[in-house]
């Protein structure tokens, strides 16, 4: 190891010392009670609120997975899905924050996912706990792997030891760190994560294109590429029968643009529709102190968000223009950030860069393994097995799953040549779908009754499996973002189910209108 990989090394162990003591700080108030440690005592300030929201919700596949896209086949993909991510965040925020934060208090000061879908509805029998419970279970440990094969990846290309070793080193850190400071120190660290973040874009991009000649130089380099530079085209890489990208004297292949259709455009903005059913920033919106405070972190969000993804596609121009023959592969291209970080900056510095990355794996893994492990333990223990369950055996069999998740999401994350940006893309069409249209529905629509919260989950879930493991492999119209089809079916089997079966309570049409009206202690 040079000296300047162990200056890579020294500034990455000062920043998760710091994020150790985070944890540490917050440790003891988290473990007071499970409403603590899960939620935080709907105790977070507007900044916090924001900025641990969309830490949390970009991952590691901000810094790696979209530039990564944007590098191997240019603007159209990445920059249709920072568009249909930004306009999700908006409307999110803008719809659901304030009527979900006011719900939650009346649905039983419900302070998981499943506890507010269960309560909303006063169901006996807990079953939308249980099937919720189940598929955040599902689709978080495939969020989870997501982020120890950044950690793969990063650690692995930064100091070039063994990828599986490196994954688990990442891990185990997370998991660590997850079990010592619940919530809070999630959100707080998240905070932080969210500023490094977006610093570290920001250098990034500002000394690659100054390396690169400025902004007009990596504009006409990258028109010179069929379909590279269309919002409405998509450039495609020539690639041998391994997927690499072919070269002919050092300078990579590409052949004719392809197409990129108003479907495929409806397809990526889609993407938008997940923020609906996402558990880690809807919680950020249950955890505020006061509700009157979402419209600052609307704002303050939206400005992270709008900055960050752009930034993060320009990455991916500049480094094909940079460094066009370094990534041959899908898989290898999500490393471009590293290559110009490394490249660029010197080592001490870009070591703090790097933390960047680690940042925003740490900032979503810790999210949702502790979601995941709230909906078994929470939800699944005590609210169904053994409802008189103590607090501190609620806490244990919580610690027992996080450890269960993790090697679940370890065993996911062995395969070296996944595409982060691929992985991420099905577990977040997995809760959009099956969380989504059912978010909205219980918030806006009065009608709605547990038949029918049962139905739009189960077919939105099934359908995302569905449409994503055989229906897409038609081809042509039916080859979209499964998001999109599963989110149509939940909410077409919503509506026609709760108006088939029986109307809602009066008890529970007085709810609707209490948290329509704002009628509950703040």
């Amino acid at each position: 190891m040079d000296s300047n990989t162990i200056q890579i090394l020294l500034a990455m162990i000062i920043y998760m010392t710091i994020i150790v003591v985070i944890g540490l700080v917050f440790s003891k108030r988290a473990n007071t009670n499970s409403e603590e440690y899960f939620l935080g005592g709907r105790s977070l300030g507007p900044w916090i609120t924001a900025m641990s929201a969309e830490a949390s919700d970009m991952s590691g596949w901000l810094l790696m997975g979209l530039p990564g896209v944007a590098y191997w086949c240019g603007l159209a993909d990445a920059t249709w899905t920072a568009i249909g991510l930004a306009i999700g965040t908006y409307i999110n925020w803008l719809v659901v924050s304030k009527r979900l934060r006011r719900y939650s208090v009346i649905a039983g000061n419900a302070i998981t996912l499943p506890d507010f879908f269960s309560n909303r509805f006063r169901e006996k029998k807990k079953i939308i706990m249980t099937i919720s419970a189940l598929f955040i279970l599902i689709f978080f440990t495939v969020y989870a792997a997501s982020c120890f094969v950044t950690c793969g990846k990063l650690f692995s290309t930064l100091f070039g030891l063994p990828y599986f070793a490196m994954m688990l080193l990442g891990a185990v850190f997370v998991l660590l760190y997850t079990i010592l400071g619940g919530f809070l120190a999630e959100s707080a660290s998240d905070f932080m994560q969210g500023v490094v973040m977006i610093i570290a874009l920001g250098i990034i991009v500002t000394v690659s294109t100054m390396h690169a000649g400025g902004l007009q130089a990596v504009v006409e380099n990258a028109k010179s590429i069929p379909g590279f530079f269309e919002f409405f085209g998509l450039a495609s890489p020539m690639v041998d029968e391994n997927g690499v990208q072919i070269l002919e004297n050092g300078v990579p292949l590409f052949g004719e643009a392809s197409s990129y259709g108003f479907l495929k455009v409806v397809s990526m903005l889609a993407w938008g529709l997940g923020y609906f059913g996402m558990p880690q920033v809807l919680l950020r919106f249950m955890a505020i102190r006061k509700e009157e405070e979402l419209k600052f972190s609307r704002r303050i969000a939206m400005v992270w968000v709008i900055i960050s993804l752009a930034i993060a596609v320009f990455i991916g121009i500049v480094g094909r223009f940079l460094y066009p023959s370094v990534h041959l592969t899908a898989t290898s291209a999500e490393n471009i950030f590293i290559t110009l970080s490394t490249s660029f900056l010197p080592p001490l510095f870009a070591g703090f860069v790097m933390a960047g990355i680690l940042a925003a794996t740490i900032s979503s893994s810790d999210s949702y393994l502790l979601i995941a492990a709230s909906a078994c333990a929470k939800n699944l223990y005590q609210g169904i097995y053994k409802k008189d369950a103590s607090d501190k055996s609620v806490m244990k069999v919580t610690r027992i799953t996080l450890l269960a998740i993790a090697v679940i999401a370890i065993v996911i994350a062995l395969d070296e040549q996944s595409v982060i940006f691929k992985v991420v893309s099905f577990a977040w069409a997995g809760f959009g779908a099956t969380f989504g249209p059912l978010m909205l529905f219980s918030l806006f629509w009065k009608r709605i009754n547990q038949q029918g919260a049962v139905a739009g989950m189960i077919s939105g879930g099934v359908m995302v499996f569905v449409w994503k493991l055989g229906i897409s492999k038609l081809g042509g119209a039916f080859a979209i973002y499964e998001l999109l089809p599963a989110f149509v079916i939940s909410s077409i089997c919503i509506v026609a189910v709760s108006l088939m079966t029986a109307p809602p309570s009066e008890e529970l049409n007085r709810d609707f209108e209490n948290a329509k009206n704002g009628n509950y202690g703040r």
